[in-house]
C-alpha cells in the first residue's frame, strides 16, 4: 500500500507540479487510508470494496474530524484511485467512490473588525521580535495573504516606495497585491531598525528571519499568532487562515467588488471568493433579526405579541 502511495505522490511532485505543502497534504490523507487498510488486514488497494469504504467515511467522522477534513481527505483518496486505475483494464472501481457524503454547508471562520484593531494595535514592546511579529500580522491582514505566501515572502518581493508586494501562490503562480499604509510602516520599521539585529552568516533572503537568521516556519508564525491573540484577549481558537478570511470579508463589508477581491487573493476562480459574500449574508440576517422593529416579540400575556397593532 505505502509502495502505490509514495509512487503517486512523487507523480503530483514531478509531473503535476504539486507544491511541498499539497504533497504533504496529500500524504496525511492517504496515510488515514493506509492506516485504515492495515487495521483491516489489507496489502493491496486493489482490495477496496464497497463496504470498507463505507467502513472507512464511518472511521473519518469518528475521529472528529471537520466536514472540509473529511472532503479533502476523500479528494486525495478518489485522486489516489483515478491514477491507480489508469492503464489497468482489471481494476474498475467505476462508482465505487461516489455515494460520498456532502460537504456540509460551513462558513469560513474570521474575526471582528474589533477583534482585529485590538489585535493590531498591541503596543508594540522594545524588542526585535514584537517589531517583527507586529510587522507580520500587519501585514497578513493587509493583503490576505496565505500563511506559506507570507513566509515565503523575499525582501527583493516588496516595493514599499509604491505600496505592492509580489506573492507566490499555488503551483507558483504569481500576483501583485497592494500592502496598505499602516503595514508598509510596521514592515518600513521592521527592515530598518529589527531584521539587521536577525541577520547571520546563513542569513536566507526571506523577508523575516528567526533569531537563528532563518526564515520563518509555518508552526513558528502560527505560535506567535496565538501568543499575541491571547494579549489582545482574543479568546476564541485562531489561525493565519482566519485573518485570511477577515481580509475578504471586511473589504466586502466596505464595498470592494468580487471580482477585485479574487484578484488579491490569488483564487483561480471567483467561485471560490463567493464564499465571502455567504458571509456577508449571514452577518446581514444577523443584524436584521437583531434590529428590526418588527420581528416578533412573545409577551407573558397569553403567550401573544403584543408588540404589534
Amino acid at each position: 500500500m505505502q509502495e502505490f502511495i509514495d509512487r503517486y505522490l512523487a507523480m503530483l511532485q514531478v509531473e503535476s507540479g504539486y507544491a511541498a505543502n499539497t504533497i504533504e497534504g496529500y500524504r496525511r490523507d492517504l496515510r488515514k487510508l493506509a492506516n485504515f487498510f492495515r487495521k483491516h488486514g489489507i496489502a493491496d488497494p486493489k482490495h477496496l470494496s464497497k463496504p470498507l469504504w463505507v467502513q472507512f467515511l464511518s472511521s473519518l467522522k469518528a475521529e472528529g474530524l471537520s466536514s472540509s477534513s473529511i472532503a479533502r481527505c476523500l479528494a486525495s483518496v478518489r485522486g489516489f484511485y483515478k491514477s491507480f486505475e489508469m492503464g489497468k483494464k482489471d481494476v474498475t472501481f467505476e462508482g465505487m467512490l461516489k455515494g460520498t457524503p456532502k460537504q456540509w454547508s460551513q462558513l469560513p471562520k474570521l474575526l471582528s473588525e474589533a477583534e482585529v484593531t485590538r489585535l493590531l494595535n498591541l503596543p508594540i514592546m522594545d524588542n526585535r521580535e514584537d517589531s517583527r511579529d507586529a510587522a507580520m500580522i500587519e501585514l497578513l491582514y493587509a493583503t490576505g495573504l496565505r500563511v506559506s505566501e507570507l513566509i515565503n515572502l523575499e525582501v527583493g518581493h516588496l516595493n514599499l516606495d509604491v505600496g505592492f508586494l509580489q506573492a507566490t501562490g499555488k503551483r507558483d503562480k504569481q500576483r501583485i497585491v497592494p500592502i496598505g499604509d499602516k503595514a508598509r510602516q510596521l514592515v518600513s520599521e521592521y527592515l530598518q531598525c529589527a531584521r539587521p539585529a536577525f541577520v547571520t552568516k546563513r542569513t536566507s533572503s526571506a523577508l523575516f528571519l528567526t533569531r537563528l537568521g532563518r526564515a520563518m516556519s509555518r508552526q513558528c508564525f502560527w505560535k506567535i499568532l496565538k501568543a499575541r491573540a491571547t494579549r489582545a484577549g482574543i479568546m476564541k481558537p485562531i489561525s493565519p487562515h482566519m485573518l485570511r478570511h477577515s481580509f475578504a470579508t471586511h473589504l466586502l463589508d466596505h464595498g470592494a467588488d468580487l471580482r477585485s477581491v479574487q484578484m488579491m487573493l490569488g483564487h483561480a476562480s471567483i467561485a471560490t471568493t463567493q464564499i465571502y459574500t455567504h458571509v456577508e449574508q449571514a452577518r446581514l440576517k444577523r443584524v436584521h433579526d437583531e434590529y428590526f422593529p418588527r420581528k416578533q416579540r412573545t409577551k407573558a400575556i397569553g403567550g401573544l405579541d403584543h408588540s404589534q397593532p
